[in-house]
């Protein structure tokens, strides 16, 4: 782990009223990393997402972007380098998908006809025909055609860090383990770092590097699936046999050694 990581959490902390969403959590994110965080619901770690590009603010501890304490950045400026995936594709419903995906080069003022280059070279990049796609309203489109959008906003200014909120879990099961193997590609192939938010440990091993696990704002393991199976606590453990309990279970009513 390199000693000044892409993302660093120290000791980050964030109340909602009386309520503790994220409790102390230290965590580091190296350059390149595909880091997925799972927990159930109020685990806190959509919380810990949105602090990391200032859509809502800390209330004690530091997060690091790039070795700079994002509190002294302007968070505008911040989300507008950081590429952000929102569960339901978050597109804007007025706008075709060439609108949407060029909003932000247009908003950091790069020409046009850049801008309409990017577009299409995004769209060929996330497996959606320009010519078929470009000029269509969301509306129009399929929801893993809209996710595909929202990935290829989210990679229009070139960003180097790119957070990911439940991004695949709204998609039918085909479309979703397609749109994630994808995803997973073009990380290694654009030289990413991704942060992914799930509460779905399948997809968490099958996609990340290393997994961090939180439940009720606290960081309770993190590390390769292999690692977090040494962990000696006991929601870790249940949350990696219920992949195992799946696999087994499907073994036994899938016929063996031939077509399903």
């Amino acid at each position: 782990m390199p000693s000044k990581p892409v993302i660093g959490y120290a000791r980050v902390a964030k109340n909602f009223g009386p309520v503790v969403a994220v409790d102390g959590v230290s965590l580091d994110v190296a350059e390149g990393e595909f880091l997925a965080i799972v927990g159930g619901s109020g685990s806190g770690k959509t919380t810990l997402l949105r602090l990391t590009n200032r859509l809502i603010e800390v209330d004690r501890g530091t997060i690091t972007v790039e070795g700079a304490d994002i509190s002294r950045a302007d968070p505008v400026e911040l989300r507008r380098r950081i590429g952000y995936v929102f569960q339901s594709g978050g597109l804007f419903p007025h706008l075709s998908v060439a609108d949407n995906i060029g909003i932000t080069p247009k908003l950091l003022g790069i020409p046009q006809g850049e801008i309409a280059a990017r577009v299409d070279e995004l769209l060929d990049l996330v497996r959606l025909d320009r010519t078929q796609h470009r000029d269509r309203l969301p509306q129009d489109l399929s929801g893993g055609q809209r996710q595909r959008v929202g990935v290829a906003r989210a990679l229009a200014a070139r960003p180097r860090i790119v957070l990911m909120d439940e991004p695949f879990g709204a998609l039918d099961p085909l479309t979703r383990d397609a749109l994630g193997e994808d995803y997973r590609a073009l990380h290694h192939k654009l030289g990413l770092t991704t942060v992914m938010i799930t509460h779905d440990m399948t997809e968490a091993i099958l996609l990340a590097d290393r997994i961090a696990v939180m439940r009720a704002g606290q960081l309770l393991a993190q590390g390769t699936p292999a690692e977090l199976g040494r962990s000696d606590d006991a929601y870790v453990l249940e949350l990696l046999r219920t992949p195992r309990r799946q696999v087994a279970r499907l073994n036994e009513r899938l016929p063996q050694g031939g077509a399903a």
